[in-house]
């Protein structure tokens, strides 16, 4: 999934196939059995050109992020704290950019609204990378950000 967010155009399983061994050896009907997944779960579109079909990504990487934050926020029972728990766990670069979601949603607000600070505030981990295809066995239970 992350190639075809990245180059933000139709793919084909080829075009994938041959980014990703540049990076490491994978057979041609991984790519396409990921695709093929990706297809039927609904995080893609694909269109026939030619005897290939061309992939394109059904939304951005935004959306698909926005919607496992407010997935996860909605099973809280408590969602207030766990959003003081996830504000705990950010970064400053995070807090920064926070601050100017919220400015553009709420030209209302302050900056005198309350936050974390740095003191308390312990970093977050780092944004795990994903590609189009993981390793060589696909799984159906894999989410569409592992790409598999």
């Amino acid at each position: 999934m992350t190639r075809v967010w990245q180059w933000n155009r139709p793919v084909t399983v080829r075009e994938v196939l041959e980014d990703l061994q540049q990076e490491r050896s994978i057979a041609y009907t991984t790519v396409m059995t990921v695709m093929d997944n990706l297809h039927q779960k609904g995080w893609v579109r694909r269109e026939v050109d030619g005897r290939a079909y061309r992939y394109t990504a059904v939304s951005t990487r935004a959306a698909y992020s926005a919607a496992l934050m407010n997935e996860a926020w909605s099973q809280s029972d408590n969602p207030a704290a766990a959003l003081v728990a996830f504000f705990g766990m950010m970064s400053a670069e995070q807090r920064e950019a926070l601050q100017d979601a919220v400015r553009m949603v709420s030209p209302n607000l302050t900056e005198t609204t309350p936050g974390p600070t740095a003191e308390t505030t312990p970093s977050a981990p780092a944004e795990p990378t994903a590609d189009a295809a993981g390793d060589d066995s696909p799984t159906d239970d894999a989410t569409p950000e592992s790409g598999r």
